[in-house]
């Protein structure tokens, strides 16, 4: 089956706690159900937004946490991918923020779009170590890296 290309740009999620551990969903791709992934909270930058607006909503519409454009730091890396997911062929550029916040934060599905909804299984707390000796599937695959940049890069 011939996938339809989307081209687009966005803003991805690092929420941090106060013990460095990162939050990430874990799902699925609906054309590969059985093929499970974690990856970063995140999406496209719609009409009229910068990167940091569209990284606010996100993390509202997808976990439920809200918090100002200023909150967040970064981009703290950038990347040019390309992916399959549904019946699209995605080339996204990503730009990556952070974005603290307490180890309380209530994560809540409630205002995410259906399909997303329908994709993600659950939601957790990830350290540094716990990201370098998963075998489970982590998007992007170098995330311990970034979270090791930006937590030494806030205590410098």
């Amino acid at each position: 089956m011939t996938k339809i290309p989307l081209r687009r740009f966005t803003a991805r999620v690092l929420p941090i706690d106060e013990r460095g551990r990162v939050l990430l969903l874990h799902g699925f791709d609906p054309a590969q159900p059985e093929r499970r992934f974690w990856f970063t909270i995140g999406g496209a930058v719609e009409d009229g937004e910068t990167l940091q607006e569209a990284a606010a909503r996100e993390l509202y519409e997808e976990v439920g946490i809200r918090a100002g454009v200023e909150e967040f730091t970064g981009p703290h890396a950038e990347a040019l991918i390309e992916f399959e997911w549904g019946e699209y062929a995605f080339t996204q550029d990503q730009a990556f923020f952070a974005i603290r916040v307490g180890e309380a934060a209530a994560v809540s599905f409630d205002h995410m779009e259906q399909i997303e909804k329908d994709t993600t299984i659950e939601h957790r707390w990830w350290s540094e170590e716990e990201l370098e000796s998963t075998t489970e599937v982590v998007h992007p695959a170098d995330l311990a890296t970034l979270l090791r940049k930006i937590t030494t890069e806030e205590t410098e």
